[in-house]
């Protein structure tokens, strides 16, 4: 399988500057052959191939006064500048004729040089190499000092350049790994995601809630009124806006390494892992809203998914539908939803005291073991 492997860069101001010139030339082809295209659809003619949308932007683009300085960057940058913009019409084609599922995906749009993130991609064509010092030797860029946290496991097939919003610059490998199975462990568990606590477990276990957001909100406020009173297109303007871009990468760092820090104890401690199917898109567009999406709920499920497929982990989803807050774990009865208020509760048939969310977690491990057993064949019916 293939994984990303991101590493943060220190370039000099030399490099900086000739980063910002790739930038610009790999934004500049993209809104030409965006322009290209849509030309081209509003006159009625054919759609313009791939190939000849490169032969016309970049090709023969070279040799116009206005457009020489794009021989200044290495080629395979605009070639993938253009890789982008076919895959993003791709992408938007299979959305409109039902191909790809999930959320209708909009016609691509014009980059713009003030947008909080700039990429330029390398692939081997271009002779990217990871220098005996531990530098990356870009072409036309130099070699850029490189903060390494761990070894490349192979020959990586490309790297991204990515300036981020703060500022920052990483390095983004793109490298294929093998399968790492993990001894055989006895365990599996439920997780019963929420607000209160970030996830509680099958077994008892609560893990709480870092609220990293609501944790940073008082700096955060602070350096966007500082944001306010700064003068538009001003040099201060551009100071605070980064320093308000920091805050939140902070905040955004922090909340990626728990879920990485979480997800890795969870799979590494137990062979199955069952988690609720939540609808994440819908509940951010209730009051709840900040909460949800300071939480990460995807984040922390979709790092489940590649670790446990990595690692020879299962990890199970049980239905947004299944009652699984209004049925004992011990009996099996379904007693009717409760207001969230109630966070204990007795049977009213085996006399059982629940904690809403341990019972939860109770029913979703249950819920996934049946799935699994019957996906495999095995008796699923429960004991009378």
């Amino acid at each position: 399988m293939q994984l990303r492997y991101n590493f943060r860069l220190y370039p000099t101001a030399g490099q900086r500057a000739a980063l910002a010139r790739a930038f610009g030339c790999a934004r500049v082809v993209y809104n030409d052959g965006l322009c290209v295209r849509r030309e081209a659809h509003e006159r009625g003619l054919p759609y313009v191939s791939d190939g000849e949308l490169s032969r016309r932007v970049i090709t023969e683009a070279k040799k116009t006064p206005q457009r020489v300085w794009l021989g200044e960057v290495s080629a395979v940058v605009l070639q993938q500048a253009l890789a982008d913009l076919n895959a993003a019409y791709r992408n938007f084609f299979a959305s409109l004729t039902g191909r790809r599922t999930g959320p209708k995906i909009a016609e691509p749009r014009f980059k713009s040089r003030k947008d909080a993130r700039q990429s330029i991609r390398f692939t081997r064509n271009a002779r990217f190499t990871v220098t005996a010092g531990g530098r990356l030797r870009l072409p036309k860029i130099g070699d850029v000092p490189v903060r390494w946290s761990r070894s490349l496991p192979s020959e990586p097939s490309s790297v991204t350049v990515v300036m981020d919003a703060a500022g920052r610059y990483f390095a983004s490998f793109v490298v294929e790994v093998g399968d790492e199975p993990l001894p055989e462990a006895v365990a599996e568990v439920g997780i019963d995601l929420g607000l209160t606590h970030f996830a509680v477990l099958s077994d008892g276990r609560k893990i709480a809630n870092p609220r990293w957001l609501r944790r940073a909100e008082r700096r955060l406020r602070k350096a966007q009124r500082a944001l306010a009173r700064t003068a538009k297109g001003s040099n201060n303007r551009t100071k605070a806006a980064a320093k308000v871009a920091r805050a939140h990468a902070r905040v955004a760092d922090a909340r990626r390494d728990f879920a990485h820090q979480l997800s890795t104890r969870l799979i590494r401690d137990n062979q199955a892992v069952y988690v609720e199917d939540l609808c994440v898109s819908g509940l951010a567009r209730t009051r709840l809203a900040k909460s949800v999406h300071d939480a990460g709920w995807a984040q922390f499920t979709a790092m489940l998914a590649y670790k446990a497929a990595r690692h020879g982990r299962h990890v199970g989803r049980v239905g947004r539908f299944e009652p699984t807050s209004q049925t004992c774990s011990t009996c099996k009865v379904k007693d009717g939803p409760k207001p969230l208020h109630v966070r204990a509760w007795t049977c009213p048939v085996c006399g059982t005291r629940h904690d809403r969310d341990v019972n939860a977690a109770k029913n979703i491990l249950a819920a996934g073991r049946a799935d699994r057993l019957n996906a495999c064949g095995g008796a699923v019916r429960p004991a009378a």
